[in-house]
């Protein structure tokens, strides 16, 4: 599986045989490596690989530091502290140590990395949460780190059960998401600004042609009004003062591109108007006039509903 640059893949094996740049332990915070895939690791590698480990902690639960790898082929283990001494963890503990480990990955400028079911073995997490935790985990770093060092991430699963669910769990999860979400529907925002003389429009200047709202697609990481704040600056020059929020339209035939959902606001705005961004002009209508002009998308029916509101009327 593509994320971005990044293949992940999900194998059955001995996760200190692999040849990877890095092999993350399922660490406790003072990094002993007394059971469970840690011990595997000493035992294999040598004792200079706790005793390193040691001289690092105790860290944080949810932190991960890095230790030579000893006899084993990797460069690196990375000790994330999936729990403390009490060998309990959760999800909050799985999602950090694992994102710590990504991130941790990229600071020694590593190609591949292996993780061992985190919070599966003394932490008795269950399999199938740790192993979407662990793919959201990745899909997140793949999209927030556009130019990654990480080539390859092997979720690495030393039984048959172990595997099965994540092959199951990981593979399904992040198929879902790359080829399914990731096709819509997109949200976007759209704003309507009233003046004294009529409603502010933008004539597009990209298909769909006609009159529109102001607004566009809600950026990855923007909020719905942090989104059509920026929206209205870039396509009218104008700051938004005050939003409401009018009403959310999901018609898959909404718009002729692709499946979309579109929340309207009512703004007030202040400042000089002028097109910027894919608007060719700004047009401004008044509102006995909505009915008589071509619009975009389904921009003419939000007016309308928009106009009955504000006459008393239900529109929905």
């Amino acid at each position: 599986m593509l994320i971005g640059g990044i293949e992940v893949k999900v194998l059955k094996g001995d996760i200190t045989q692999l040849q990877v740049d890095a092999i993350v332990n399922a660490a406790n915070n003072k990094l002993f490596m007394g059971g469970g895939v840690a011990y595997a690791i000493k035992k294999k590698g040598g004792q200079a690989i706790e005793d390193e480990a040691v001289k690092k902690g105790p860290i944080g639960i949810g932190e991960a530091v890095a230790t030579s790898a000893g006899k084993l082929s990797a460069k690196y283990i990375i000790h994330a502290a999936t729990m403390g001494m009490d060998f309990r963890t959760d999800e909050d503990k799985i999602r950090s140590s694992c994102s710590s480990s990504l991130k941790l990955a990229e600071e020694l400028k590593i190609s591949s990395i292996a993780f061992p079911a985190l919070g599966c073995g003394v932490g008795g997490f269950p399999l199938l949460a740790s192993a979407k935790i662990m793919s959201q985990e990745v899909l997140k770093y793949a999209r927030e780190n556009k130019k990654t060092s990480l080539k390859e991430v092997i979720f690495c699963l030393y039984d048959d059960e172990a595997f099965r669910v994540f092959e199951k769990g990981a593979s399904g999860y992040i198929e879902y998401v790359m080829h399914k979400l990731q096709a819509g529907p997109f949200c976007t925002v759209d704003a309507i600004i009233e003046t004294e003389n009529g409603i502010i429009l933008v004539k597009r200047s990209n298909p769909p042609f006609g009159l529109a709202l102001p607004g566009g697609f809600v950026d990855y990481g923007e909020s719905l009004e942090q989104a059509v704040i920026r929206e209205t600056k870039e396509e009218t020059n104008l700051d938004i003062t005050e939003l409401k929020q009018f009403h959310t339209y999901s018609d898959p035939e909404r718009d002729p591109r692709f499946h979309t959902i579109g929340t309207v606001f009512i703004v007030k705005t202040k400042g000089v108007p002028k097109a910027g961004d894919d608007a060719a002009e700004l047009e401004t209508v008044r509102a006995e006039d909505v009915e008589k002009f071509t619009f975009a998308f389904d921009h003419k029916r939000i007016l309308l509903d928009y106009l009955k509101a504000k006459r008393g009327e239900n529109p929905f």
